[in-house]
């Protein structure tokens, strides 16, 4: 029968099936951070278990680690006590290790793919949940428990249960102003932060010839937040010319028979999939979050809804906790609302081009006083290229810290927060109660948004900016 991508890597890494319809499925490669595997190293060492392919694993500090003054010892006891550990337990089981004053140290998510440790075709797991990212590839990622990371460890397998499958058919150019990280809360918007769940979701359609790599990685990385825990982008030429020359990918003739293989993994013409969602990306508008979660997302010349409005009971209570939560009232603009921090990075957007879009919207542009801006590539790769074009110096003359790589303001368990009642424009992938700081409030935009924001002092459409030509 014609088979879907989701259903091809699936079945090519099936080691055996169950009755309850679980599977126990070969992981390729796994990926850890500090946060994710203390647990996972413990249960190893209490059973005497040693890690079955330490290559196939690649470790890096990323979630709890400062991104200033990295050339003295952590501050922070916590995060100094969870990155030496990580250390330790890597040397101890001969796992590969980028330490923290490695240039190649950075948010897993962006180290993996640009080491080439990431290859499509492979199945990857990793203690988080925008593992998702990875499927841009055409691997089969995908996040998974503390107790999960520590059986990958020590058997290269793990149980999963099998999806069902979603394909989201792009058609049309995205408009000018208008990026992936706008699709992708307008998709969120449309499905509800669940609506993805128990499903794989398999982009396509002609409008991903015009998507970089990076651009794919923001659309699988977001699709966590719609409830699908595996995203996919069929490899092809511009997968190919991304991974050649990676230091972990195949070399000469090796690769050259990878790509042959890679070329086999796209679904068949007659595949069906449970679920199919069109989107035309010519109507697509900048977009920003109101809420406290990803779907309560809207274009920028749009106002926060009226949950009394709601047929949805619970929603609607749901609606109304987010609105007292965000200090916002029914029927308020979104252009226009001020800011009090920006943050430009993440696993989502932190990547080179990421950076790119939003100097052009700096260049020869000043931060708005009382605004505090940062920006965090996602690795010290992205921010030597970065530095080496001129990008940093862009940022640090419009008045943005710019600062080491890491997770940041994403994850606020670094030192990078936000205070309580203060509002944040950012470019990460979650906005919830919290996120970003003890009672602070988050709405996510793309990079272009964010430096419109920081120069600006509000929430404002991108495309009012004369800088789009």
């Amino acid at each position: 029968m014609p088979r879907t991508l989701y259903d091809k890597l699936w079945d090519s890494h099936v080691v055996r099936s169950y009755d309850d319809g679980s599977a126990l499925i070969y992981v390729d490669r796994h990926l850890l951070h500090e946060v994710s595997t203390p647990q996972s190293f413990q249960a190893l060492d209490s059973r005497g278990l040693s890690v079955h392919r330490p290559e196939a694993n690649l470790a890096v500090a990323d979630h709890a680690v400062p991104t200033l003054n990295r050339d003295r010892p952590i501050a922070d006891p916590m995060a100094a006590r969870q990155t030496a550990l990580l250390q330790r337990n890597v040397a101890k089981h001969n796992i590969p290790y980028i330490p923290l004053d490695d240039r190649r140290q950075g948010i897993v998510h962006v180290i993996g793919p640009e080491q080439g440790f990431t290859l499509p075709g492979m199945t990857l797991a990793c203690g988080d949940s925008h593992t998702s990212t990875h499927g841009a590839f055409g691997a089969l990622a995908f996040g998974i428990g503390a107790s999960e990371c520590g059986i990958v460890m020590a058997t290269q397998a793990v149980v999963q249960r099998r999806a069902r499958t979603m394909c989201v058919r792009l058609s049309g150019d995205l408009p000018l102003g208008v990026t992936t990280k706008d699709l992708a809360l307008r998709l969120i918007a449309v499905l509800g932060a669940n609506g993805a769940s128990g499903h794989a979701i398999e982009y396509v359609g002609a409008a991903l010839a015009g998507l970089g790599m990076e651009q794919r990685m923001t659309l699988c990385n977001m699709a966590i937040e719609a409830g699908a825990r595996v995203a996919l982008v069929a490899p092809d030429q511009i997968t190919v010319d991304w991974l050649r020359g990676r230091p972990m990918a195949p070399k000469g003739a090796d690769f050259d028979a990878a790509v042959a293989y890679w070329q086999t993994l796209r679904s068949d013409p007659e595949a069906r999939y449970d679920r199919v969602v069109e989107m035309d990306l010519t109507t697509l508008a900048p977009h920003v979050t109101w809420g406290t979660s990803p779907e309560d997302a809207l274009p920028i010349t749009g106002t926060v809804p009226d949950p009394a409005q709601d047929d949805d009971a619970r929603r609607a209570q749901r609606r109304q906790r987010a609105l007292d939560y965000m200090g916002l009232e029914p029927g308020q603009a979104l252009d226009g609302l001020a800011v009090d921090v920006v943050f430009i990075g993440s696993c989502t957007n932190g990547r080179l081009a990421d950076l790119e879009a939003a100097a052009e919207v700096l260049r020869g542009r000043r931060v708005h006083p009382g605004v505090r801006a940062i920006a965090v590539p996602g690795s010290g790769l992205v921010k030597a290229e970065a530095e080496a074009r001129g990008l940093a110096q862009v940022f640090r003359d419009a008045g943005f810290e710019w600062r080491d790589a890491g997770c940041s303001m994403c994850v606020a368990m670094n030192g990078d927060s936000i205070e309580p009642g203060q509002r944040c424009a950012s470019t990460s992938n979650r906005n919830f109660e919290g996120r970003q700081g003890r009672g602070g409030r988050t709405h996510l935009v793309g990079p272009a948004m964010a430096a419109a924001a920081a120069v600006t002092g509000h929430l404002t459409d991108v495309r009012k900016l004369e800088i789009l030509t």
